[in-house]
């Protein structure tokens, strides 16, 4: 017999960017009972959490995994994957850039056979989102990036954009619309807008506790089993179980619950209870290339959060979405090109061009059945068989070497000392980018949605564990492909609509209206 104190309606596994939005939208409802279940603290009192300005001291702290690749066979081998165990997740510590979904990537989507996901559906739960997300404030907007943007959108005939979110887009130049409150710089992480200040009776959260593997019985999930300070509890679940633990943790939870590749189970030591091929697999993430050049004069320290701004486009004339993505940072992440032997001056600027729609497919797995054991991860970067990835990163440095040249930016600058001047063919730019390209942290599509008949699909369109019942995943780990812009957006939307898809397959009872009750802190 269990404890009724450890039995709930739903259990939703990790307190990240989708976790806590799922947990919150099922507790609206008084008649269930919810349970999110997270590894880490409550990020309520954490200063670093809260103010968005300061999200690159979370990162690589107490509260990150802190995880590494495997050795790269085409790309940089000494990548830092963040993962954030805390109250919130990854959006405690992102810089919350948030689009609403592009038409180009959910029809990608229904091409591979995803259905339910079409943009005229999708779109309206973006606006759902109670996390705030508004244009950078004019008093965050720092003029010597507002001359880089002024200068993208001249230099490459891009369309300047004050807002975003509110058309359809695959082009332009501006500032960006993140999750924040310009008056006090307070990020809109989910777990500030989903729980902060949000007491329910039918809500539980069980904080500081590492979910070792999901309980299964005959194929149904029924339950989790938690490490909590050390000692072993049960948590049991009525109706489902919803894993919410991102795109690297929820395979491995999957996998050491014995759902997953059968060589890597074995391997492992795990017992197969459902082969599913494709957990770990599809890994995607945007790879983000880097030029810097010695700046002169002294420059403002204004900004939201220090990557305020940038420029989107099409390379490819059949694309439906941005082929690039360029960030225009305040201040350099420049660790891997040092690394490789750049002298960055103090006074410097740089652009961050992304690749925008990766082709390369990596995957993650699990080496041992120890829940704390870290994940290998293989990004495979700059595999496709095409090169397409590795073409985009090299037009990404010719594209910001093209605004580099046109006023008000060209002003700013003295000279480019990464890649360097002397670094102009092809050969020479793809041998140094790739050897210090550095994540956007968008890892993602490790237990993707996907048709019946895809070998790799490790969910249905409803976001159902195949071959499993009461189980989903709802995280950015979903994703049959990857956003071409910054996913977080995405992610959010992804949780509004799985909210649904959970209240629509529940027994009929009492409902009550979205939104109603959930509390959004002043």
């Amino acid at each position: 017999m269990s404890d009724a104190g450890d039995t709930f309606d739903y259990i939703v596994v990790g307190g990240g960017t989708a976790g806590c939005i799922v947990a919150a939208r099922l507790s609206e409802d008084p008649t269930v009972t919810v349970c999110l279940v997270e590894a880490g603290p409550s990020d309520e009192h954490e200063e670093r959490a809260g103010s968005i300005r300061r999200w690159a001291e979370m990162l690589e702290g107490e509260y990150d995994r802190d995880y590494r690749s495997v050795e790269q066979e085409r790309g940089n081998s000494f990548i830092r994957q963040s993962r954030l165990r805390i109250l919130g997740g990854c959006s405690t510590a992102n810089t919350m850039i948030s689009w609403r979904p592009l038409r180009g990537d959910l029809d990608e989507w229904a091409a591979m056979g995803v259905a339910g996901w079409a943009y005229e559906t999708i779109s309206p739960y973006y606006d759902r989102i109670a996390a705030p997300i508004a244009p950078v404030d004019a008093n965050d907007q720092n003029p010597y990036v507002a001359d880089a943007v002024a200068a993208a959108a001249s230099a490459l005939g891009l369309p300047p954009r004050a807002t975003w979110n509110d058309t359809e887009f695959t082009e332009g130049a501006g500032f960006f619309e993140i999750g924040y409150d310009p008056a006090t710089n307070l990020r809109s992480s989910t777990s500030r807008a989903y729980l902060h200040g949000v007491e329910r009776a039918n809500l539980t959260i069980v904080l500081e506790a590492l979910v070792d593997t999901v309980i299964l019985d005959a194929w149904r999930a029924v339950g989790v089993r938690t490490l909590v300070a050390g000692e072993e509890r049960t948590l049991h679940a009525r109706r489902e179980v919803i894993i919410s633990c991102g795109a690297i943790d929820s395979p491995a939870l999957l996998m050491r619950s014995g759902i997953g590749p059968k060589p890597v189970l074995d391997a492992a030591g795990i017992d197969v209870l459902i082969e599913l091929p494709g957990v770990g697999e599809n890994l995607q993430d945007h790879a983000e290339g880097l030029i810097v050049w010695e700046a002169r004069g002294e420059r403002s320290d204004v900004c939201a959060t220090g990557w305020d701004a940038g420029y989107a486009l099409r390379v490819d004339e059949a694309s439906a979405v941005p082929d690039i993505s360029t960030h225009i940072p305040l201040h350099s992440w420049a660790v891997h090109a040092e690394r490789y032997g750049a002298e960055i001056p103090d006074n410097h600027v740089s652009f961050a061009p992304n690749v925008a729609k990766p082709r390369s497919r990596g995957r993650v797995w699990i080496t041992s059945s120890e829940p704390d054991a870290a994940p290998s991860i293989d990004y495979r970067a700059f595999t496709d068989a095409t090169g397409r990835d590795e073409r985009m990163l090299i037009e990404g440095i010719r594209l910001a070497r093209r605004v580099a040249e046109q006023e008000p930016f060209a002003s700013h600058l003295v000279r480019e000392v990464f890649p360097g001047a002397h670094v102009q063919s092809d050969k020479e730019l793809s041998e140094v980018l790739r050897a210090t390209h550095q994540t956007v942290y968008h890892v993602s599509c490790t237990c993707r949605m996907g048709a019946d008949g895809d070998p790799l699909a490790v969910l249905d369109s409803e976001l159902r564990v195949r071959g499993a019942s009461g189980l989903r995943v709802v995280d950015a780990s979903v994703l049959p492909s990857l956003s071409a812009l910054n996913p977080v957006g995405l992610v959010m939307t992804v949780a509004e609509r799985a909210v649904d898809l959970i209240r629509d397959a529940a027994p009929a009872g009492p409902t009550v209206r979205h939104g109603d009750v959930v509390g959004i802190p002043q």
